[in-house]
């Protein structure tokens, strides 16, 4: 699952999917994965007519696919019209998780703890990105966080760099920055980090996707709720936010979104939902935050 601040409510303060065509243009090609037919210039956005398979269709790589957030990401990303690569620990956990033969779901056994060379085997040829939404599981292993957070992250973005996939969405949380932003005190802040500074880890993960140069997309939720949406997304730059909730449905509409939106790439964006919040656009919320 995506550890980010699954926390008390009071701390913080406090959707239907788009049946829109499916835009590829975000993804570059892979010479193993397709053959370009031709390239249109239309303004300033290339746009791409790619023969793709039998499908037709996009494949994704979700790493933590039977995670709370991550299963919305696959069952988001099929009602998309995506291929989903479901990266997993457990295979009779996902085959439980995920019922039904669906046709566009491929199930594979995915542990980002055990190196690059692992994972490029599991996200294959056939990937087009890559979602992050895995998370350690709280323990008594301070090591835990690091483990999975920060090299398991690092592992994937080694793989994605070994086989040419060129876009990569991490879901991460607010506050991996708070010391920088003044939050030491903040009692999320406080909390997580006591299972062995989670955020910490988190955030140097961040720091090696950014010097990857790989397309990017960091994702930062405030605390986590597995209720339906209650309010409309708030998104604001990096180490903005410091309080706040938001459902894991809505995470993953964000995290699908910017696979469709060239606006999301290269960015690190901090999300939270709030009823006072007005109805905006994944592509007008992405589009106001600017690159760093």
């Amino acid at each position: 699952m995506a550890t980010s601040l699954l926390f008390r409510p009071s701390l913080f303060l406090p959707c239907s999917l788009s049946t829109k065509p499916i835009s590829f243009s975000l993804f570059l090609p892979k010479t193993k994965s397709f053959h370009l037919k031709a390239t249109m210039m239309e303004g300033s956005e290339i746009k791409e007519q790619e023969e793709v398979g039998a499908s037709g269709k996009k494949k994704i790589f979700v790493a933590g696919a039977t995670g709370n957030t991550g299963k919305r990401i696959v069952e988001q990303l099929l009602a998309k019209g995506f291929a989903v690569k479901a990266g997993v620990r457990d295979i009779d956990k996902a085959k439980t998780t995920f019922s039904g033969n669906n046709p566009d779901l491929e199930i594979v056994k995915a542990d980002v703890t055990e190196g690059s060379v692992k994972l490029a085997e599991a996200i294959g040829d056939d990937s087009d990105a890559v979602i992050c939404a895995t998370g350690f599981q709280p323990s008594w292993d301070l090591l835990a966080p690091w483990k999975v957070d920060n090299f398991g992250t690092v592992n994937l973005v080694e793989g994605c760099r070994k086989l040419g996939v060129n876009r990569f969405i991490l879901i991460s949380s607010i506050l991996v920055n708070g010391a920088a932003m003044g939050q030491l005190l903040n009692p999320a802040y406080i909390f997580l980090n006591v299972f062995g500074l989670t955020l910490v880890a988190k955030l140097q993960a961040e720091q090696h996707i950014r010097k990857s140069g790989i397309n990017y997309t960091i994702i930062r939720p405030g605390g986590l709720r597995n209720d339906p949406p209650k309010g409309n997304i708030v998104m604001e730059p990096q180490d903005t936010l410091y309080e706040g909730s938001i459902s894991r449905d809505q995470v993953a509409e964000v995290a699908v979104e910017a696979l469709l939106h060239p606006e999301a790439s290269y960015k690190v964006v901090e999300i939270v939902a709030r009823t006072e919040a007005p109805k905006r656009s994944l592509e007008e919320l992405f589009g106001a935050i600017k690159q760093r």
